[in-house]
């Protein structure tokens, strides 16, 4: 990739799917916990001692992986400097949730006995992790990129003044 704009071609895509992944995961924490809150014993929850703090922890992945996704359209659409500096923060600390998540992901699949909708919800932290770490290597190599490229899409100081006395007509 030459430029931070030839990242962008990557961003959109991952994005979107990101943004239903994330929905897809606030969806089965958002039924499973409800179902686990009720006692009621559904033959695909299932669960162990770690359950509840995988519920949590996607759950809040989900909402705040949501919101970063919708941060990181609002940045695709303008593709300036200061979009991409909220993009990439709302973006790490999405990664980060997702990472704890993760972790108590492992953790459930090492301690076993859980349902078919407990596993499809850890196949998608899982995938999330991986998918939201690209989307966050992507974020900072235009981070990097518009330090050598200091606009990132903005125009500095100078080039304002540089491109107003070239624009104006001298007749």
């Amino acid at each position: 990739m030459a430029s931070a704009s030839g990242c962008r071609h990557f961003v959109g895509p991952l994005l979107l799917v990101n943004l239903v992944m994330y929905a897809v995961v606030l969806g089965l924490a958002g039924w499973s916990i409800d179902k686990y809150i009720d006692n009621e014993t559904h033959p695909y929850l299932g669960g162990n001692t770690s359950t509840i703090y995988l519920l949590i922890f996607s759950l809040l992945a989900g909402a705040v992986g949501t919101c970063s996704s919708l941060a990181g359209f609002q940045h695709l659409r303008a593709w300036r400097g200061d979009g991409l500096a909220s993009a990439h923060s709302s973006a790490l600390i999405s990664w980060a949730i997702t990472a704890l998540a993760f972790s108590l992901a492992c953790k459930q699949i090492h301690l076993g006995n859980r349902g078919r909708r407990l596993r499809t919800l850890e196949a998608f932290v899982v995938i999330l992790t991986l998918t939201q770490l690209i989307y966050l290597i992507l974020l900072h190599y235009g981070v990097v990129s518009s330090r050598s490229d200091p606009g990132h899409g903005v125009m500095m100081e100078n080039q304002k003044e540089t491109s107003s006395t070239t624009a104006s007509p001298d007749a």
